[in-house]
């Protein structure tokens, strides 16, 4: 039988500022999914937080782009969004774009990771958080679970590995989207995906030659831009991910291995910043410095027929401690260029910031040289 998980995420209002996510949003959220589950319609679910972002991770049969799954997210965010209003949040309901449900959580606001799949004897799925960042954010972690031998020994010596990957990459600007074969055409999704806030990864499939996986969805990026749904600057976009690991797939190690590396990501403040991201744990998944640095958080689940057994929290290890201070330090060395590139972003990428309202009020004063 086929499961589907679905992580859909949205920030229906930060505690306090753009930090973290209120406790009594989280209760909500956890009433209207454990009615759910007692209905049937979700087989189990785990409910938190990284940032100011409300995640929900729900396990069922219904498929991807469900309407009932996703018209149960919408609704709890919109549960969610009256009590954050109550508690006087900020931004309350600010992911949530339009004024009511159409069938499909998608364009609406929210991020959206899901992926259907044939469980394995044993199925382990990390779901991978970031806040303060955007979709690309996961460019390099993914192409180095699934591509980079440094990264993954498997694709050297695992022979269930060896053939490679197939790459869903997605062009959010022209709305289309090109498949890529590793190692193959490595080069060519290199060029692709280094440039993050047009080419994105989307999905990561297992190649047919594959004998674990057989062609199966391996790993699934939210890829929702939410300036390109509201017109304007309404945060960033907050990307969530999930990764399968083992048999077939990278160990759970290889998966995590990308993270040890503090690379630097957009977002940050005002969605206006560069920075490093930096593997925390649930505890320390809030926003402070800068409102930051760039957060993720890893959640590791084995996933049965008929539950989702954990979380054991991935990042609350003192073996990434050494990666958290590289990012503080890396964080030090970017806040002291202030509002100089590259710190801050480059204009072509602050369009749809709060940058032209201010350029707004200059435009008449600029004469001919």
């Amino acid at each position: 039988m086929k499961l589907t998980l679905s992580l859909i995420k949205a920030d229906v209002g930060g505690y306090p500022g753009h930090s973290t996510v209120h406790p009594k949003l989280k209760e909500k959220a956890r009433e209207k999914l454990s009615i759910a589950k007692e209905t049937g319609l979700i087989i189990d679910f785990y409910v938190t937080g990284a940032g100011d972002d409300l995640q929900l991770l729900m396990l069922h049969n219904k498929g991807v782009d469900s309407e009932e799954i996703h018209k149960l997210a919408w609704d709890t965010f919109v549960a969610a969004t009256e009590i954050a209003k109550s508690l006087g949040l900020y931004g309350a309901g600010q992911d949530l774009l339009k004024d009511a449900f159409s069938g499909n959580v998608r364009g609406m606001g929210p991020g959206i990771a899901e992926m259907e799949f044939t469980p394995r004897k044993s199925e382990p799925i990390v779901a991978f958080m970031m806040d303060k960042t955007e979709p690309g954010a996961f460019n390099l972690p993914i192409f180095r679970m699934f591509a980079d031998p440094f990264n993954t020994a498997g694709l050297v010596i695992d022979p269930n590995m060896h053939d490679g990957f197939v790459f869903e990459v997605w062009d959010i600007m022209e709305h289309k989207k090109v498949m890529m074969k590793t190692p193959e055409e490595m080069y060519d999704l290199l060029a692709l995906i280094g440039a993050k806030s047009r080419y994105v990864i989307k999905r990561v499939y297992a190649k047919e030659s594959n004998p674990k996986l057989k062609g199966e969805v391996v790993a699934v990026v939210s890829t929702e831009k939410l300036y390109q749904i509201a017109g304007e600057y309404v945060g960033k976009d907050d990307p969530v991910a999930l990764v399968r690991a083992q048999s077939g797939c990278p160990a759970l190690g290889e998966v995590l291995e990308p993270f040890a590396f503090p690379h630097l990501v957009s977002g940050w403040m005002r969605g206006s910043h560069n920075g490093p991201i930096m593997p925390v744990s649930e505890k320390y998944a809030k926003c402070t410095r800068f409102d930051g640095p760039p957060r993720v958080v890893a959640l590791g689940f084995q996933v049965c027929e008929d539950k989702l057994v954990g979380p054991v929290d991935l990042f609350d290890d003192p073996a990434f401690d050494i990666t958290r201070q590289e990012a503080a330090k890396i964080a030090n060395y970017m806040r002291r260029h202030g509002p100089f590139e590259p710190h801050r972003l480059p204009l072509e990428d602050m369009e749809y910031t709060t940058l032209p309202k201010v350029l707004e009020k200059l435009k008449e004063r600029f004469e001919p040289v």
